[in-house]
């Protein structure tokens, strides 16, 4: 078997890719921690405000008066 250039010297990816890859990758699982962190609490403050409604008797409101439409005159 013969030896070729492709075995011995394998193009790696420069030490900046390599950082900007790691930036990357860690910056995308930051964001998503916090956006499920974001949904647990909204679903947990929305769980019990609809459990405070719930709790609270709803009032009757009372109709509102109907303002009287003011009488235009024509002009002619």
């Amino acid at each position: 078997m013969t030896a070729t250039k492709g075995q011995f010297f394998k193009k790696t990816a420069s030490l900046r890719n390599d950082k900007a890859a790691t930036t990357d990758s860690l910056a995308k699982s930051i964001v998503a921690a916090e956006n499920s962190a974001r949904e647990k609490k909204t679903e947990a403050l929305r769980a019990l405000r609809l459990q405070q409604e719930a709790k609270e008797e709803p009032t009757a409101d009372k109709p509102a008066k109907e303002k009287k439409k003011a009488a235009h005159s024509s002009r002619a």
